[in-house]
């Protein structure tokens, strides 16, 4: 899209949803054309959650599926629509209910949480949500004596069960490709050519497994690494007295970590990290979704009324 082009549609959007009362959320792996119309960016909980305490009554998502149900849960008084109704999520799609209703039933009397990265039916079925950056709070509430099948992403799976050192912890075989594709070979590449970076890394990343494990807040070859949440990356990022950092998540995140710290060096662990279902998402879309005000985004109210309770569960620990 031409620059000019760009600049006028921002506009339009910008006067519609002020014309139309609606307020527009943005996830951190969002296009930057998108990021600037947004009211909010954030994570996906956090979103969902600004989504529950703002005036309007119309939220306009610009992020996955599952995100647009979790803000619809949550906000069961609010319409909430999606500029597409495609942009799913592999992680999420990694798991059906009738996979998990199986396996919960070959565990009688597990405890079954799940990441925040699951559709509204999975929701209903789980005991607890978690997200990246509690999801190590929400197990150590769980009696050590209870069982635990832990959904759908492995990597985090795998790094929680070794930082609580649950032996009792079932992990789904489920991943996020975009994470997964993030190898220990783009990070050290990528470190070695930066010498001062500090690391950040998100725990879905297939990295956390082989070099992660013991330096959840340490050093690797003497340099500082952080595993955290996007919301905890920005945070920490912003707060941290080094110049340069690599990055190991979704390359969209990059676009507000400048904005908030244009005096640091940002650099990805892999130029590849690009969600495409996140980049299906597009200016067009949303001016096209205010316009028509489409693809509104429901979930039937006995499924919400149980994963609400998965989520209210996940809140209070967090």
């Amino acid at each position: 899209m031409l620059v000019q082009q760009a600049s006028k549609l921002k506009e339009e959007i910008l006067r519609l949803k002020k014309e139309k009362d609606v307020v527009i959320l943005a996830h951190n792996y969002q296009i930057p054309e998108v990021q600037d119309v947004a009211d909010f960016t954030g994570d996906s909980l956090g979103l969902s959650r600004q989504a529950a305490t703002v005036d309007q009554k119309t939220i306009l998502f610009c992020g996955v599926h599952f995100m647009a149900e979790t803000a619809a849960i949550i906000s069961p008084q609010k319409r909430v629509l999606i500029p597409d109704l495609e942009a799913g999520c592999s992680l999420s799609d990694s798991i059906t209910v009738d996979e998990l209703r199986n396996w919960k039933k070959q565990h009688p009397g597990a405890i079954a949480v799940g990441y925040v990265n699951t559709t509204a039916e999975i929701k209903s079925e789980l005991d607890y949500c978690c997200t990246s950056s509690n999801a190590v709070n929400v197990v150590k509430a769980i009696p050590e004596n209870k069982e635990i099948l832990f959904l759908p992403d492995m990597f985090l799976g795998s790094y929680v069960a070794k930082v609580t050192g649950r032996k009792n912890m079932h992990i789904w075989a489920g991943e996020c490709h975009v994470h997964a594709g993030i190898t220990p070979e783009d990070v050290t590449k990528k470190l070695d050519s930066m010498k001062d970076a500090e690391f950040v890394i998100h725990p879905e990343c297939s990295c956390t497994t082989p070099m992660m494990y013991d330096v959840a807040d340490g050093s690797y070859d003497d340099r500082k690494v952080s595993i955290l949440s996007t919301e905890g990356m920005l945070n920490h990022v912003k707060d941290s007295n080094a110049k340069n950092f690599v990055v190991a998540t979704e390359t969209g995140i990059l676009y507000r970590m400048r904005q908030q710290n244009p005096e640091k060096n940002f650099i990805p662990a892999s130029e590849k990290a690009e969600c495409q279902y996140m980049k299906m998402i597009t200016l067009d879309k949303v001016y096209d979704a205010l316009v028509n005000e489409k693809n509104v985004v429901t979930v039937p109210k006995n499924i919400a009324d149980k994963a609400r309770l998965a989520i209210d569960r996940m809140l209070a620990i967090s």
